[in-house]
């Protein structure tokens, strides 16, 4: 297990199952297909990060700010996201939002702009919203 706070990250990071970056800056990082099981995004700040294709399952972004980032094929199922947190901007093609439990108002915003198959796990990004 690996624990930061209050760090800023630069660079790619491919592996770190189970690592804690709560309430980190991780402004535009690039986690691009990393492997990320279980992490713990408490409060941090994600703004413009790379997430795409990245394996999120049962990551937690509990009043993480997720603003514009980008989120396209990524796996979220079982993800946590209470609180406050914003997914406003963000490219969600292709996310898996799989038993993902989100605010009303933010369930309605996204399924706005859902769109695509998970290349992984063959869910549509609307069917996983659970878009009307």
């Amino acid at each position: 297990m690996c624990i930061m706070r209050e760090c800023v990250c630069y660079g790619v990071i491919e592996e770190m199952d189970f690592v804690l970056l709560f309430q980190s800056i991780l402004r535009q990082a690039n986690f691009k297909g990393a492997k990320l099981l279980g992490a713990s995004f408490f409060d941090a700040d994600l703004t413009g990060a790379d997430l795409s294709e990245s394996d999120l399952r049962g990551a937690d972004f509990s009043l993480a700010n997720v603003t514009k980032v980008n989120l396209s094929n990524a796996n979220l199922e079982g993800a946590l996201t209470t609180g406050n947190t914003s997914f406003k901007g963000s490219n969600i093609n292709g996310a898996d939002f799989t038993d993902v439990p989100l605010r009303d108002d933010q369930r309605e915003y996204l399924c706005k702009f859902a769109d695509g198959i998970n290349p992984t796990t063959g869910n549509a990004t609307r069917e996983t919203l659970l878009c009307n």
